[in-house]
């Protein structure tokens, strides 16, 4: 398998790609090391090279995450999308029976690690942190990636598709916010005022100034 070209074939055309991914032999270890690992890169080495090295201004300010914690969160990061993957597949392999589907850990974890395919090749736009909400738009094409996998590998009717899809988006939207949140608690203040909506973001620097005067 081509990185590249399975990358550009699973974003372009995967109606035609999954039962091509059904078909060829894989095992976890493989899928992690040809796949998931590499990708899973592109976000967390963005992300350390947006907040530590680029920064972030807004009104008329600028910071940048020290060197020592945006290494650390790019790290935990990482892990923590790893872990994603395989937790994602956990969770389809297990949902599979209720919607008429058929277990198999390989087949659920070659749709997790596929469908992530957008979220990790989206995360390209965290080069630039003021991007960074592009980023997460991309990573919705997962959803539609997962949709049409499903039927493919999880063997289910496709008329159960989208309601497993929509079991398995709410499980990831849960598992991403817990990943925030645990990133959260590793950036300093001034970054995570910098994700924040202007509103907010105001109203948190007013909060800070009080309190220093």
């Amino acid at each position: 398998m081509n990185l590249v070209e399975r990358v550009q074939s699973i974003l372009l055309k995967p109606k035609a790609t999954w039962p091509a991914i059904d078909a060829e032999p894989a095992d976890a270890a493989s899928l992690y090391k040809n796949y998931v690992m590499i990708l899973a890169l592109i976000p967390a080495v963005a992300s350390f090279i947006g907040l530590s090295l680029v920064g972030i201004g807004a009104f008329g300010m600028s910071f940048r995450v020290p060197v020592v914690s945006g290494l650390v969160n790019m790290i935990v990061g990482y892990v923590l999308s790893l872990v994603m993957v395989f937790v994602l597949a956990l969770i389809i392999d297990a949902m599979a029976p209720t919607f008429e589907g058929t277990k198999s850990q390989i087949g659920a974890l070659k749709l997790s690690a596929y469908a992530s395919t957008a979220a990790f090749v989206g995360g390209i736009f965290s080069l630039v942190p003021a991007l960074s909400a592009i980023g997460a738009l991309a990573a919705l094409y997962g959803v539609y990636l997962l949709y049409t996998g499903l039927p493919v590998l999880m063997k289910c009717p496709p008329d159960k598709a989208i309601a497993y899809t929509a079991v398995v988006v709410v499980c990831a939207i849960v598992g991403g916010f817990v990943i925030a949140w645990v990133l959260s608690l590793l950036t300093p203040l001034p970054a995570r005022i910098g994700a924040l909506a202007p509103a907010d973001a105001v109203a948190v620097l007013q909060q800070q100034w009080a309190a220093r005067t």
